[in-house]
């Protein structure tokens, strides 16, 4: 049940369009002077070396970040998330992918805080050792899903709230819209991101139309990057998706921008594609 690590897929083409929108949210966030917290459900061990065996079984990343590292024509917003990962490799060689919890802790500000849930024994000693110690943050050995409910809303009323399970179990999809839904009901007006996995799975297909009538009026985004193509097996991740509730206004026109490039640096076939849409009031 706790078999997922993340440091086995550190750093690939899902992590990569994760973090990118992550890190547009953040600074867009940072606009106001308003403290906000940052909630990630399912944050992992926060970093991952990528030099170790557990990144190099697959080495995912080389067809994840590895495509961009050196690249001198990345559009600006690509731009400003390398040189941010780019701050936890001093040396100039790409040999530290960090995790969700690095990169917002990174651009957050001292008087913004930072919540973090992991229930992998393993992952969460390294998370707790890592950040546990950090002033503005918190480390819980929990599910993150359930915790998320004793949080909203927060006591500035500003948050974003990142939900990335691993979707091992098929009740992982469920336990998912069941929390957005209770949270949206808690705090409306939170911005909401989920990262989901484009996959040839009927849960996979059918969960951004089940986020969107979750968030009914609400102003959303959906954008989906396909890199791999269909093998006969139907297994393997053929690329993914962020579903955004009450996102950056920002964002669209960000995305719209960057997709083109970021598809074509990262395809690893001649149909890869993306997609992206949107509600807006």
């Amino acid at each position: 049940m706790l078999a997922y690590r993340h440091a086995f897929h550190a750093g690939n083409h899902a992590d990569v369009l994760k973090h990118l929108v992550l890190v547009q949210i953040l600074r867009h966030m940072n606009r106001k002077d308003k403290p906000y917290w940052v909630i990630d459900t399912h944050a992992g061990a926060g970093g991952y070396a990528l030099h170790e065996a557990a990144a190099q079984k697959n080495a995912e990343y080389a067809e994840g970040i590895a495509r961009l590292w050196s690249r001198p024509d990345a559009p600006a917003s690509v731009a400003d998330y390398l040189s941010l990962i780019k701050e936890f490799n001093s040396s100039g060689a790409l040999l530290y992918y960090p995790g969700s919890p690095a990169i917002a802790q990174r651009l957050m500000r001292p008087q913004d805080k930072l919540r973090l849930f992991e229930l992998h024994p393993s992952d969460h000693r390294v998370l707790d050792a890592t950040f546990g110690a950090q002033p503005g943050v918190q480390v819980r050995c929990a599910d993150g899903f359930v915790a998320l409910k004793s949080l909203l809303p927060p006591p500035d009323r500003r948050a974003v709230v990142l939900l990335d399970p691993t979707y091992e179990l098929k009740t992982d999809y469920a336990a998912l819209r069941n929390a957005v839904s209770d949270a949206l009901t808690r705090f409306a007006v939170g911005t909401y991101a989920v990262w989901y996995p484009v996959l040839q799975r009927r849960e996979s297909h059918l969960l951004p139309q089940q986020l969107r009538r979750i968030a009914g009026q609400a102003d959303w985004l959906d954008v989906r990057m396909q890199v791999r193509e269909p093998d006969a097996s139907g297994f393997g991740l053929l690329g993914s998706g962020m579903f955004l509730i009450n996102p950056p206004w920002t964002l669209h026109v960000t995305l719209r921008e960057l997709l083109p490039w970021l598809t074509g640096a990262l395809g690893q076939f001649q149909g890869a594609h993306f997609a992206l849409e949107q509600q807006a009031s």
